[in-house]
């Protein structure tokens, strides 16, 4: 039998609705305007004509980014950092959030360990320690630089030991039992269970690496280096200067430091935005089961 909702469950509905569309269209929004922009002409900008469409739609202000040798070269070494970095998370994150989902009895010093972990969550020895730490291992102006210090993201790890903990202990016991190891539990029975979690710390890992930008000026000497997001950065701050040095009449008509920047924030976000349709499906279950449990 089908419960027939009254009236003031109705108006809660549709005001729930009405809240998370105004919502939805608070974040979109801002993309559609930047998207318009970009594909807008140089004068439409200045004017203040460009809202949610594009006026005078051009495609220079994206031609004049691609054109740019140093835009492939920093996008590569994102890609570089994105494929080293989310594999050396996940491995990482999967390793110490295993023994960490154990009882105390299972394994000794475990609270030890956790308040370790959460202790860096908290605190940290700032910008000079780790440039001095990176500058003693010989890392500057290497990949691995910007990979090593993100390794072990421990929001992650707390998101994953809780999902581990929710898993019935039977199927361990039963494969203790059968003479399993734990490497073989972890790997053969634990990971295929936790594809909701996996996916969501992945999307975490993911976007971080992606986004992040102040350790590639910090740690890159050579602007060749940069990943994608550092030289984005330079590239916004500089961008006044580089289209005064530009001898192209036609683009200095079309593009305005506006449209750049616009396209190159949109070209920033875009591999993120492909990469959230295909786990999100896994996201919001990934979060409510690694949520911390009472």
């Amino acid at each position: 039998m089908v419960e027939r909702m009254t009236w003031s469950r109705k108006l809660f509905v549709i005001c729930n609705y009405m809240l998370l569309i105004a919502l939805a269209g608070i974040c979109i929004l801002p993309l559609f305007y930047l998207l318009a922009l970009s594909f807008s002409s140089n004068n439409a900008a200045a004017a203040g004509m460009v809202k949610l469409w594009p006026v005078d739609f051009t495609w220079k202000a994206y031609e004049f980014i691609l054109s740019k040798p140093e835009f492939t070269h920093s996008l590569l070494v994102t890609l570089q950092r994105v494929l080293l970095g989310v594999s050396l998370n996940m491995v990482l994150t999967v390793l110490v959030a295993y023994p960490l989902s154990k009882e105390s009895s299972a394994l000794k010093g475990r609270t030890i360990y956790v308040w370790i972990f959460v202790f860096t969550m908290l605190f940290n020895g700032g910008i000079i320690p780790l440039y001095m730490t990176i500058r003693t291992l010989g890392l500057l102006d290497s990949i691995w630089a910007l990979v090593l210090h993100h390794a072990v993201p421990v929001f992650n790890i707390v998101i994953l030991l809780n999902f581990f903990r929710s898993l019935p202990k039977e199927l361990e016991e039963a494969a203790l039992m059968d003479g399993a190891s734990h490497f073989r539990i972890l790997w053969s029975i634990y990971v295929p269970l936790s594809a909701p979690s996996l996916a969501t710390v992945t999307l975490f890992s993911t976007v971080a690496q992606w986004n992040s930008w102040f350790d590639g000026i910090l740690f890159m000497n050579s602007p060749e280096n940069y990943p994608l997001q550092s030289y984005l950065y330079t590239v916004v701050v500089g961008l006044e200067t580089l289209m005064k040095s530009t001898t192209d009449l036609e683009l200095i008509n079309l593009v305005s430091d506006r449209t750049a920047r616009a396209a190159q924030i949109f070209l920033g976000a875009l591999p993120i935005l492909l990469l959230y349709p295909f786990l999100q499906r896994y996201f919001t279950k990934g979060i409510v089961m690694g949520s911390v449990k009472g």
